[in-house]
């Protein structure tokens, strides 16, 4: 009778679940008496190769010697650049129009302008016949018409520069659309001035959104180091970001708002660009005209006005929790500050266009005010004095074919916004409502990911 067979537990070997980077040693042999080596006591034993990256196996294009691939790198710089580039280049129409307005100087005894053309033409027609008879009819005896002079000011220098050839005639223009529309068909200006200083433009917002992000991050690890990531910081954080940031692109900003003003008629120009523009500034003119008021106040109403509105909704309203009601509260807020900062913003571009230091004036495509401002307080109160809102200035006249009849121009009932300058303050309003409500409504469709408290800087 043969004995009984061994146990088969001593011939199992549970296989490893860890993973091997040596050679698999070869199997014992199967001899029933004799029992299994011991295993090792490590469970991993690991080679002298160096193990590779998975990211670099999923990106070939980085799995070189440098580890960033300069190809790649520019490349999307380039094409960054000419995002920017084309979004600065379709905005820059409106904003030529917008500041061109709010640097336009118009005094309440400007000269209505005329814009029957087809009255003009007719009377173009017949003047040649129409001054032989006059001449012929003419009383010897009378007083001769004498043409008014220019109006000079205090220092007789003259104030309206309506016959000038690169000088846009006062009141000509009213609204962004009409400023653009009147610089297009102007002769001294033509349609290419509509991009004047597109290059500065677009280098300041690159460095302005480059910038400030940066300078916020900085002040907060300093400042508030142990603030958690979803904790909002407090507001005086990046309202010095915006600040410290607007005050170092202040000599960009200057540059910008004089390559617009200036005449596009090379003859009459100042600069003949930015690096130039930048080059005469500090040699003739010293430090930056920046203005910190403007500058702090945009970002403090941009951020502060949509919280305090939420809050008189609901307390616990936030853009994470209900982003439709925030986004109410935001293009209302967006809404509001426009009345409170755009006076400011026009006071900012009146000083920007004056010189300094016994410099001579620039020659702008628009009128500005011969006499320079002495601050904010005295710009604020000059414009809102000495100037007029109606616009445009239209001047419509009966003309009666008689020889003892002069024509006389007739008035209609006078608007209060021709005696108060408080309008001029306010150019471009309607533009910058209108790219926030089309900003807004673009967030509604797309999800609002992308948005941000700036609502539309145009």
């Amino acid at each position: 009778m043969s004995s009984t067979p061994p146990s088969l537990r001593d011939l199992y070997s549970p296989p490893s679940s860890a993973w091997s980077f040596v050679p698999p040693q070869s199997a014992p042999p199967s001899n029933p008496n004799t029992p299994s080596p011991p295993t090792p006591s490590s469970s991993f034993q690991w080679s002298t190769r160096p193990a590779t990256n998975s990211i670099f196996d999923l990106s070939p294009d980085l799995n070189d010697g440098g580890g960033i691939n300069a190809v790649e790198l520019l490349r999307a710089l380039a094409a960054s650049a000419v995002l920017q580039y084309t979004s600065s280049a379709i905005a820059m129409p409106w904003e030529v129009g917008k500041m061109l307005l709010q640097v336009q100087w118009i005094p309440r005894e400007a000269h209505d302008y005329d814009l029957d053309a087809d009255t003009e033409d007719d009377d173009d027609a017949l003047s040649d016949s129409s001054n032989e008879n006059e001449s012929y009819f003419a009383d010897p005896e009378g007083t001769p018409k004498v043409a008014h002079p220019p109006q000079t000011d205090e220092h007789g220098r003259r104030s309206i520069q309506e016959e000038s050839e690169y000088v846009i005639p006062v009141g000509s223009a009213n609204g962004v659309w009409g400023m653009i529309k009147r610089i297009g068909r102007f002769r001294g200006e033509g349609w290419l001035a509509l991009w004047k200083g597109l290059l500065t433009s677009c280098v300041t917002e690159v460095l302005s959104t480059t910038f400030q992000p940066v300078v916020h991050n900085i002040l907060q690890a300093i400042f508030f180091p142990t603030t958690p990531f979803f904790h909002q910081p407090p507001l005086l954080l990046p309202v010095v970001s915006h600040v410290f940031t607007g005050f170092l692109l202040s000599p960009l900003d200057l540059v910008r708002t004089r390559l617009i003003v200036q005449s596009f008629l090379p003859g009459y120009r100042t600069y003949t660009g930015p690096i130039d523009a930048l080059i005469q500034i500090i040699r003739n003119e010293g430090a930056s005209h920046s203005m910190l008021i403007d500058t702090a106040l945009r970002p403090v109403v941009s951020l502060a006005l949509p919280g305090i509105l939420a809050s008189y909704i609901g307390a616990n309203i936030s853009e994470d929790s209900s982003p439709l009601i925030w986004g109410f509260a935001e293009l209302a807020g967006s809404c509001l500050g426009l009345l409170i900062t755009l006076p400011f913003e026009t006071i900012r571009r009146r000083l920007q266009v004056q010189t300094r230091g016994g410099v001579a004036p620039i020659n702008g495509c628009v009128q500005l005010r011969p006499a320079p401002y002495n601050g904010v307080v005295d710009t604020l109160w000059h414009i809102i004095t000495e100037e007029r809102s109606d616009l445009p200035i239209i001047r419509r006249q009966k003309r009666r074919r008689s020889s003892n009849t002069e024509t006389r121009p007739e008035r209609e009932g006078e608007s209060w916004l021709r005696h108060t300058g408080i309008g001029q303050l306010y150019r471009g309003l309607g533009m910058r409502l209108g790219a926030s409500a089309i900003v807004f409504f673009l967030a509604l469709v797309t999800g609002g990911d992308n948005s941000d408290g700036g609502w539309a800087e145009l």
